[in-house]
């Protein structure tokens, strides 16, 4: 049987930002929730189709966020790096 690759999930979310110099939102009841994937690779291919579909509002910002990161630290590959 062939193994499973490690999950290390990654959600990918947005929203207008108030202001260009800093990472808060307009509205928080308007967060977008693009999903939730196993990869950096596919989450990042949603991101950036998120990113470019919104390319005319300046204010509008979506993120990726480490989500294996916050569920089990030790899959954290950049602990202990400068």
């Amino acid at each position: 049987m062939a193994e499973q690759p490690q999950q290390l999930l990654h959600l990918v979310f947005g929203g207008e930002l108030s202001d260009l110099d800093r990472t808060e939102f307009r509205d928080l009841n308007k967060l977008e929730i693009v999903g939730i994937y196993p990869n950096y690779a596919t989450a990042y291919a949603a991101w950036k189709a998120k990113a470019q579909q919104t390319v005319d509002n300046a204010h509008m910002r979506y993120f990726i966020v480490h989500m294996h990161r916050l569920l089990d630290p030790e899959t954290d590959t950049t602990r202990g790096k400068a």
